[in-house]
């Protein structure tokens, strides 16, 4: 498992504690509507448990969603606010992780080629 991997699945049940931790104990609403906010990641924590290649992927997919869902309570609702960014900020922690391998393969790549011309 690489680095960005590790850091990949750091992100994913930060997400998904996150989800209980704030709808269920700072801000409840109760652990039903906890659980279906913790649902879009649920796929990526299972993959993370089963240690599959593409819990990664399915965790940056859902941290999309969760990214919309963070700047839009950010500004919609004052009193969750500091939870609002912090979801923001995983989201966008995960979405990285997610991306960096194919980034620097793609950075490596296009060094090979000026050095080839």
């Amino acid at each position: 498992m690489s680095l960005s991997q590790r850091y990949a699945a750091l992100g994913i049940v930060a997400l998904f504690s996150l989800q209980f931790l704030w709808h269920a104990i700072l801000l409840p609403s109760g652990w039903l509507i906890a659980g279906l906010y913790a649902l879009p990641i649920l796929p990526a924590v299972i993959l993370l448990l089963l240690r599959h290649r593409r819990a990664a992927y399915w965790g940056a997919v859902a941290a999309l969603l969760y990214f919309c869902h963070g700047v839009m309570e950010t500004w919609a609702n004052p009193a969750a606010r500091s939870l609002a960014l912090a979801e923001t900020a995983l989201s966008i922690w995960l979405i990285l992780a997610y991306g960096w391998d194919g980034l620097q393969a793609r950075v490596a790549k296009r060094k090979s080629a000026v050095r080839d011309v």
